[in-house]
């Protein structure tokens, strides 16, 4: 017989939050339960309310009573009784605030190896408002399976005591081990002790078909295999959402169990707050308003400002203060009435502070910059009036909403400004905010596959296939990729892994700290979230994200670390302590002018590689087409530099007014109005910034611009009923404004066609000014700029190669690291050029750099690779590092004499003997010992010590530059294309910057240094092959049909040699070419090599013999490629050709042992 599905209520579930396990998903959840027609559902987490706020409003948005909860785990204080669980669920807004108080404590004070735990004295602290389930996993369960039933009795009648009428014993019947024992047992505790029992599924995932994924979730969280033994198997298939029918069948035989549900359901009636916001108290000095307080800020802010800035004749100055000071008060008087004067003030609290403390703070991003009174505050640097900058696009009369500053500081020093605000706020009312990272494509594929126990290489394959897309997924990467597409139906391993990782593609994996998101509690934070944190205790976030910490009440702060506020401050501070700075002008980055001529020729030459926003390839091709000569067009590009603008046509009509080939109007030739010539002007009559939208109708139609932005979001939104609302305002306001309606309405319709495009001229004018900043930095010092930019960027090897390039291109002077002259960072020589930083050295940390540097402060250079290591501390610098240091180019100032390939050769091989002398020195100095005759062990000269080492065989080049390409990821000593300088000009008629636009096929060899795959508009894949051959680089396009036919070939540090039309590149000024055959270096040397020519003489027959030519010989023997010696001494010269039996295979290899055996210049390539 059929139950009514309000019969039975889940009350212990795990969702995707748990992390440890759960795979129930919030959406999924609450369909699935409405669905099944059930009333509530509880979501009882693992010691955390991560998905609480998510799951409160899905709930009710559907109709569900949602019921809170957690399960914790729990410390006893009795000896021998191991840690157990409980569930906790919520009755009341005091059960939630005690039970935020244990999460929260359960981390801060209660974790043991990484588990956070309760003290059962914390809970007898905090039992009001809560009702708990005790089941098998519980000290009762544990008690009861161990045949211990005094103590389980003792155990239950302690927490009814703690919990009077709120206790309740959890039955669960899901397949597992003990499950019966215990429901037998507890039955009879239950009537004993007179404490009700309740039913629950244990759910861990909606549908019963779920359970091997789920399984794969907890294996990848633990590290194990699915088939390893050793794992616990803690869970059974039975634990998904069961129906009201399934749960009352299996416990039919306890119906009290199951009508209990209803009744906990009923007596849990949490109703939370949400949308209400609380802002934290800014301290106001003794006989002052919050008000007046902030009046007063804001005018002496004003007045500095302007004192500054208008330095005009007095009759115009006076009518400037009028305009400012009365755009001051109308924002005062908006400010104070929404109450929002506290949050100002504690903005521009730390900002000061900040800036006293001499942390570089960004001019304003966002909406913010609009303020008049942020800016005389000090929150931000850009004046509103002189770039047309909105308050209401910040804070709007006419709507209540919250005022949100996105705040940069430097990327180095902005902990220290979340520091100083938890020190003045009180650390208990100031945290960070939580992330939750999520299994993503890429990885969630490697996870399953380990888990599966399928092969390594299998899976790298496999996830190397998915593009590296910022928001890819596993679906769109099947769709794009064709290769992938192939590979999954031709290998079964493959399609297992793929249909395992869409199933869990998305689930949340760990919790980490939001980049830049701080909030300041008006009271303690567990008033309004549980925390968390890691073991030490450090690391304290919320438990909601973002957006859920807002919904709970608390005001979030941006405090975003910006990588170009560092290296604008490293690069100030490199000039303004050069030497060179002989009149000691102090640069001030912030007075620099910003109509700078020289500035502006590097920006339209499109040289703006590392300047903040405009170094993107795309950027660079649009600012040699607008051609910007004003601080406005550096605004507005930033602004139109998107995919929007960019499509509608509207930066081709920017270029084109500015340029006069297109008139301009306002907005339009054939409907325009001269009201509007001030708003549009800057952008020449195209309607570029949302602000513009708000300005149109404020002065044709009459709207407030409060008004105004209502008009602007409408339009962003594009819903039908409201634009035909708006319209009829419009036309209507219009009239009233003395504008002809027909014209009003046309013009409305053009601005309702860009008004999506529009962007927020506030955050593109902040932008623009650091674009401005960075690019006169390059333009007038540019060694200190490039130092400071390469040291921003040292552990993004990528970045690097694509900087050094840069040095190249602009004929600045990188030198090489030298532990004699390099310190961690970038830094710039008293000649002007760039001192490669010793922390760019892969495997080099900062604690060994700083130990190089203060040993050499303190003793002078070093002379030899013996002196380095008895003087470094060998704590501080380990094998790894010194082997780095050789192989990096770093020591070879202090190396043997000879070429370098023979030093680093040389110190690699004597490194450890350096070691074990440097060590043993240590020792005897500890122990006062000297040698016999009172001197120093190491006072020998640095070419003896290196004597004994001077047999070892020299570096080749291939060696030396793989070295290098290790340690700093790029070429700094040479190139791999010098090694093949001679052959190729065997068969390759032009280097790459020889090459010029033909229709015949030319042929081109270089190094593969990047490879994109992109999508074509038929949908195939096609690919992007950037070649470097030293001369010049160039990318050559791999369509999909030469593609697929060469792909195995094309991969990153191939050397190849490619045939194909070469033709000029529009957007770079530059060429490009499209292949039509791809080949390897070896392939098209065995098609055009006649043969190996070997130079012997006389003289060299001493230092070798022919054997030992022919023993490297028969290591390649069984090509096709001839062998001749050529043979001279001083009265005739002969060649010999070998015979077929010495046919070899002309590989790199055998090359490089021929040059290592005769000399590099006695083998040579015939063609």
């Amino acid at each position: 017989m059929a139950v009514s599905p309000s019969s039975f209520i889940h009350l212990r579930l795990h969702s995707e939050y748990s992390l440890a396990d759960g795979l129930v998903r919030i959406s999924p959840l609450v369909n699935r339960v409405t669905e099944l027609g059930m009333p509530a559902v509880a979501l009882t987490d693992i010691t955390n309310f991560f998905g609480l706020i998510k799951f409160y409003k899905a709930a009710h948005l559907a109709g569900l009573k949602p019921i809170c909860g957690a399960d914790l785990r729990i410390q006893s204080d009795i000896e021998g009784i191991k840690p157990f669980d409980l569930t906790f669920l919520v009755m009341n807004i005091e059960g939630y605030r005690n039970l935020t108080k244990l999460i929260s404590r359960a981390y801060q004070e209660g974790q043991v190896r990484g588990e956070p735990m309760v003290k059962v004295s914390w809970i007898e602290e905090a039992s009001e408002g809560l009702i708990v389930l005790g089941g098998h996993h519980s000290d009762i369960g544990q008690a009861l399976l161990a045949g211990n039933s005094k103590q389980a009795k003792e155990s239950l009648r302690s927490w009814v005591c703690v919990f009077p009428d709120c206790f309740y014993l959890e039955l669960t019947r899901t397949g597992r081990p003990g499950e019966e024992d215990f429901i037998h047992d507890a039955i009879k505790l239950s009537i004993m002790l007179d404490c009700p029992v309740v039913a629950t599924n244990d759910v861990r995932f909606i549908h019963s078909d779920h359970f091997e994924a789920h399984e794969s979730r907890v294996c990848i969280g633990l590290g194990y295999v699915l088939d390893d033994p050793r794992r616990a198997r803690a869970y059974s298939d039975e634990q998904y959402l069961r129906s009201a029918d399934e749960m009352a069948e299996l416990f039919s035989d306890i119906p009290e169990a199951i009508e209990n549900t209803i009744e906990i359901a009923f007596r849990c009636n949490l109703e939370l707050k949400l949308g209400e916001t609380f802002l934290p108290e800014y301290p106001i000095p003794e006989g002052l308003t919050k008000d007046t307080f902030f009046e007063k800020l804001s005018i002496e802010g004003l007045e500095e400002r302007l004192l500054k800035t208008l330095e005009k004749p007095e009759n115009i100055l006076q009518n400037e203060r009028e305009e400012y000071f009365d755009r001051l008060h109308f924002e005062l008087g908006i400010i104070i009435k929404m109450g929002y004067q506290g949050y100002f003030l504690i903005v521009m609290d730390f900002i000061r502070w900040a800036k006293t403390n001499d942390i570089p703070v960004g001019p304003g991003r966002g909406s913010g910059a609009g303020s008049l009174v942020a800016y005389s505050l000090g929150i931000t640097d850009l004046d509103p009036l002189k770039y047309g900058l909105l308050f209401e696009r910040f804070l709007n009369p006419e709507r209540v909403s919250m005022p949100d500053f996105d705040i940069d500081f430097c990327m180095d020093n902005r902990d220290r400004v979340i520091s100083y605000v938890a020190d003045q706020y009180g650390r208990d009312a100031v945290s960070q905010i939580i992330t939750f990272g999520k299994m993503a494509a890429k990885a969630v594929v490697r996870d399953v596959a380990r888990v599966q126990g399928k092969p390594y290489g299998l899976a790298d394959r496999l996830s190397k296939m998915i593009p590296a897309d910022i928001g890819m997924t596993l679906e769109k990467a099947v769709e794009e990729q064709d290769v992938l597409k192939e590979f999954l139906a031709d290998n079964e391993e493959a399609q297992e892994i793929w249909d395992m990782a869409l199933q869990l593609e998305g689930v949340t994996r760990n919790a980490g700290k939001h980049a830049g998101g701080v909030v300041i509690a008006p009271t303690k934070l567990i008033d309004f979230s549980p925390l968390y944190c890691d073991e030490s205790g450090n690391g304290l976030v919320t438990q909601f994200d973002k957006d859920d910490v807002e919904s709970a009440g608390l005001i979030k702060f941006d405090f975003l670390g910006l990588r170009t506020l560092t290296i604008i401050d490293c690069a100030v501070k490199m000039v303004n302590q050069q030497p060179s700075n002989i009149e000691n002008k102090t640069l001030i980055i912030n007075d620099i002018p910003l109509d700078d001529s020289l500035t502006y020729t590097l920006i339209q030459r499109g040289e703006t590689t590392a300047v903040f926003q405009l170094e993107s390839q795309g950027m660079k091709d649009l600012m040699k087409r607008v051609e910007p000569n004003s601080f406005e067009d550096i605004v507005a590009l930033v602004a139109l530099y998107r995919p929007g603008p960019l499509e509608s046509g509207m930066v081709d009509d920017f270029v084109d007014r500015k340029h006069g080939r297109a008139k301009v109007a306002y907005p339009d030739e054939k409907f325009q109005h001269e009201s509007l010539k001030p708003i549009l002007e800057p952008t020449y009559g195209v309607i570029v910034y949302q602000e513009q939208v708000m300005q149109i109708a404020q002065v044709l139609a009459g709207y407030t611009l409060g008004e105004a932005d209502l008009l602007r979001r409408a339009m962003g939104k594009k819903k039908p009923e409201e634009m035909e609302k708006q319209r009829e305002i419009f036309e209507k306001g219009a009239k009233n404004q003395g504008v002809d309606p027909d014209l009003a309405i046309k013009i409305f319709d053009l601005v309702e066609k860009f008004a999506g495009y529009g962007f927020n001229k506030s955050h593109s004018a902040g932008y623009a000014l650091l674009a401005y900043q960075t690019a006169y930095l390059k333009t007038h010092y540019m060694p200190e700029f490039m130092a400071a930019v390469l040291s921003a960027d040292m552990q993004n090897t990528d970045k690097i190669v694509r900087l050094v390039e840069e040095c190249g291109n602009r004929k600045l002077t990188l030198l090489p690291p030298d532990v004699n002259r390099s310190v961690f960072s970038f830094t710039v020589s008293d000649q002007g050029d760039v001192i490669y930083g010793l922390g760019a050295i892969k495997g080099l940390g900062e604690g060994p750099v700083e130990a190089i540097v203060a040993t050499k402060k303190e003793g002078g250079n070093f002379i030899s690779l013996f002196d380095f290591c008895s003087r470094v501390d060998g704590k501080k610098l380990n094998k790894r590092a010194l082997d780095a240091l050789i192989r990096s180019g770093a020591m070879d100032s202090i190396g043997p004499d000879g070429e370098v390939g023979f030093r680093r050769a040389v110190m690699l091989a004597a490194m450890t003997e350096a070691v074990k002398t440097a060590e043993q020195q240590a020792r005897n100095s500890i122990s006062g010992m000297t040698d016999l005759f009172g001197g120093d062990s190491l006072d020998l000269s640095a070419e003896s010590r290196y004597k004994s080492f001077n047999d070892v065989p020299c570096e080749t080049p291939k060696e030396r530059l793989g070295g290098e390409r290790d340690t700093l990821g790029l070429y700094l000593s040479g190139h791999p294309a010098d090694e093949y300088a001679d052959e190729l000009d065997g068969f390759i008629r032009h280097r790459i910057s020889e090459l010029r636009p033909e229709k015949s096929t030319q042929t081109v060899a270089g190094l593969v240094v990047d490879i994109r795959m992109i999508k074509t508009r038929s949908g195939n894949s096609m690919a992007i092959v950037s070649l470097d051959d030293k001369s010049a680089r160039i990318d050559v396009a791999v369509f999909s049909s030469i593609l697929k036919a060469y792909r195995e070939k094309i991969t990153k540090d191939e050397f190849l040699v490619i045939k194909g039309q070469v033709s000029a590149d529009n957007y770079t000024d530059g060429i490009k070419m499209k292949a039509d055959e791809i080949n390897t270096l070896y392939e098209s040397r065995l098609t055009h090599l006649k043969g190996i020519i070997i130079d012997v003489s006389d003289k060299s027959l001493q230092d070798f013999t022919v054997l030992n030519i022919s023993e490297i010989m028969l290591k390649y023997c069984g090509g096709k490629c001839p062998v001749r010696v050529r043979y001279n001494n001083s009265q005739a010269v002969c060649e010999i050709a070998l015979g077929e039996k010495w046919l070899v295979s002309p590989k790199d290899e055998l090359l490089q042992e021929l040059r290592a055996a005769v000399g590099s210049d006695m083998v040579h390539l015939r063609f």
